[in-house]
């Protein structure tokens, strides 16, 4: 059976992630590369990331960034850009390439589109044109400075932030002359704020502290501005050190036309078009993407160096030749360390596939969502609560859509199928509900479960994992890993969200749907673990029916907003089967395109086999995390009986367990005549059959049995993958400096 010959390459990668028919993304790529591969790795190589404060060193950055296009990516053509349309996916691949050497390099270029994405995604036209024009470095000849930006929400205090939804920032009307336009007054204080070393403006939020301003907004503060324009002190962290983080103060008095979106007035009250909740969450529905990326590149960064070193730790000694096994594999020979580096890998691929799957829904997501406001702003309907009512009107449109395009073409009603894939807010929603599971299940499971795994990847690299001298920097990049699994909204919030989003039905109609496609593939394509993905897929979604109407031995209802410890779970299963399928479709869309390009055609059906073995490894691992989480809660909130007489009647019986024999051959056995057990024993009675029996809870016993059945071939496939490992050809050297 053919295997991997060599790391995967740009052709392999740019048809996984959809983008090989994109020039723009292409070159792009292989400019962030050079920054990154060249000037950042310098950088970290040098020391330079040892440092709190922003250097002259450190700012050779923005220069690269502007030189590379990096800064200006996130522009439209019209305002000095070179990518038309959506850039979500541009955004993406750039965050990767960075962060494959240094997340604060990708942090430091990144915050700046931050800043502008307040005004970007909620800005009035006239806010667009003149800060994303300012924002383009200035061609040769031009006579300007570029205005790099800052995003400022989080304060000192510890009851603020993004989860909490509250603010301690404050906006007040200094003056408002008759037929003038109003005058701000803006105090805020900032935390953990990057690029506040060199912003020359910043957008940042405040409440109301003033009875003539309703409720919260954003506003554009400029460094020019009268009062008060301080940087603060460097924020002393740990990580993320090539770039500018500070703590800054903000005093100043801005004309009303800075309140981001624009505003009313209403009664002799300013009315903010927009809250400051309703910008950030327009914004962070994207950028979590990217930072969910900045952990997956490093996990698939790490591949390369630890290859490197286990393949050299047995060498030398007067025992070892060069053509020995030990001389060629080294340490590489011992099993644990490559079973170990196939589950990195195989996250790494995972996340990947999820986060840049993510990015691809936004991008298709975007047309439509400016095509929703549109159609709002003609119907009147303002405000984020007016604009849920009516999409919610729209919502079994929304389902029967969904229904008719799953049936074949002359088994539906195709008048009324045109008619629904024709309305922009019925495919608005369609992609809207994905959008919003995707969005924090990718920041949730990339940033959360990859830091941990990055943690595995140091180990393998042994002493040296710790070392500034690592090769690959994963010391740093491990580092890194853990504010990544912080900011722009740490676990909790994520896990909040999807809580919420994905009991959305609509979404569940998706799932129901993917299932179906998991069983599909497993009956073509057995070997990606498809199978045993669909049969976990089916007892997540029975879980959560079942706990929507359970309730715990008390009575009290178990799903719901304060129940945390039902909902949270529950959402982190979800993540693992979310990466797991991406990450099999994107192996498929390789085995399907790759023919057509020469460079991948040779050599193809070994790394098909590779990619399929890790996606069977990563799915039997998503199956049984996302079986033991599901078992937990559905079996967790009964009270235990004691194991008398009356205890044992609730056991599991051999008529019961009988027809589970088909899924798991002789679990029968342990059961027997609890009665009989108990004349023989009074003192301590064995338990009849597995456990107890609750009634209601049969079929989620079987579907649990059988997804254990299905885990069957995926240590084999393991093995496999690992055997991979010991003879895939690595570059001879590191591609950039250690």
């Amino acid at each position: 059976m053919e295997t991997l010959r060599t790391l995967p390459g740009d052709d392999v990668r740019q048809i996984l992630w959809r983008f090989a028919d994109r020039f723009d993304l292409q070159m792009l790529v292989q400019s962030a590369r050079s920054v990154a591969r060249g000037p950042v790795a310098r950088l970290v190589a040098e020391g330079a990331r040892n440092s709190h404060e922003w250097t002259e060193q450190k700012a050779q950055l923005l220069k690269a960034f502007d030189e590379s296009g990096i800064t200006t990516l996130y522009m439209d053509p019209e305002q000095g850009g070179y990518i038309e349309g959506p850039k979500n996916l541009a955004l993406a691949l750039v965050a990767f390439e960075l962060a494959w050497v240094d997340g604060g390099s990708a942090t430091c270029s990144l915050a700046g589109n931050l800043a502008l994405a307040p005004i970007h995604e909620r800005g009035t036209p006239e806010q667009r044109e003149v800060y994303m024009r300012r924002a383009v470095p200035p061609q040769p000849g031009e006579d300007r400075t570029i205005w790099r930006g800052a995003f400022c929400l989080t304060e000192p205090l510890p009851y603020v932030g993004v989860e909490t939804g509250l603010l301690s920032g404050r906006v007040r009307i200094a003056e408002w002359e008759e037929g003038k336009e109003p005058i701000l007054q803006v105090e805020k204080r900032g935390r953990f704020i990057t690029n506040m070393g060199f912003a020359g403006f910043v957008t940042a939020a405040v409440d109301s502290g003033d009875e003539r301003i309703k409720g919260s907004c954003m506003v554009i503060l400029e460094e020019m501005d009268p009062g008060v324009f301080d940087r603060g002190v460097p924020t002393r962290k740990l990580v993320h050190q090539l770039s500018s983080t500070r703590d800054p103060v903000f005093s100043l008095r801005v004309p009303a036309s800075r309140i981001i979106g624009g505003y009313t007035v209403t009664n002799g009250v300013i009315v903010p078009r927009y809250s400051h909740g309703e910008v950030i969450e327009a914004v962070f529905r994207r950028t979590r993407v990217t930072v969910g990326l900045m952990t997956s590149a490093k996990l698939l960064s790490a591949v390369e160096p630890v290859i490197r070193y286990q393949r050299g730790r047995f060498r030398g000694g007067e025992t070892t030749t060069p053509g020995s096994p030990r001389y060629e594999l080294g340490l590489q020979q011992k099993e644990d360390v490559l079973h170990r580096l196939v589950d990195v890998w195989a996250t790494g691929e995972a996340g990947a596939s999820l986060g840049f799957a993510a990015a691809r829904l936004f991008d298709a997501l975007d047309p439509l969502e400016r095509r929703k406001d549109e159609i709002f702003a003609a119907q009147a309907i303002g405000g984020g609560s007016a604009q849920m009512k009516a999409l919610r009107r729209l919502q079994k449109d929304a389902l029967e859509f969904l229904a008719l395009s799953t049936r074949p073409t002359g088994h539906r009603d195709e008048q009324r199928y045109e008619a629904l894939l024709s309305d922009p807010l019925v495919r608005f929603l369609v992609l809207d509900c994905q959008a919003n599971v995707l969005c924090p299940a990718c920041k949730l499971w990339n940033t959360g479960h990859g830091a941990t795994m990055m943690r595995e990847a140091v180990s393998l690299m042994g002493g040296y994992g710790i070392t500034e001298d690592c090769p690959g920097f994963l010391g740093h990049k491990w580092m890194d890993a853990q504010l990544e699994a912080t900011y722009e909204g740490p676990e909790a919030v994520q896990r909040r969200q999807l809580s919420v989003t994905m009991a959305n039905e609509l979404f569940l109609e998706h799932f129901r749907m993917w299932i179906g496609e998991m069983r599909e593939v497993g009956f073509r394509r057995p070997g990606t673990g498809a199978c045993t993905l669909a049969s976990a897929m089916e007892v997540w979604l029975w879980t959560l029916n079942h706990l929507q109407g359970a309730t715990d031995a008390a009575g009290a209802k178990l799903y719901h907003g304060t129940r945390q410890g039902v909902t949270f779970p529950l959402a982190d299963a979800l993540c693992w089967l979310l990466a797991s399928r991406y990450q099999i479709l994107d192996v498929l869309e390789v085995e399907a395109k790759g023919p057509a390009n020469p460079v991948v055609a040779e050599g193809l059906a070994g790394l098909v086999n590779f990619l399929t073995d890790l996606c069977h490894v990563q799915a039997a691992r998503a199956a049984g995390e996302a079986g033991r989480i599901c078992a937990e809660l559905v079996h967790g909130y009964n009270r235990h009986p004691a194991w008398d007489g009356e205890g044992c009647g609730t056991a599991c019986g051999l008529e019961e367990l009988d027809p589970l024999d088909w899924f798991v051959p002789g679990v029968a056995g342990p059961a027997g005549d609890s009665s009989e057990e108990i004349a023989h024993r009074r003192p301590h009675p064995p338990k009849a059959g597995p456990c107890v029996r609750f009634d209601g809870l049969e079929e989620f016993v079987r579907l649990r049995l059988k997804l254990d059945g299905c885990l069957t071939g995926a240590r084999l496939a393991k093995d496999r993958a690992a055997a991979a490992l010991t003879t895939v050809m690595i570059p001879e050297a590191l591609d950039y400096p250690a």
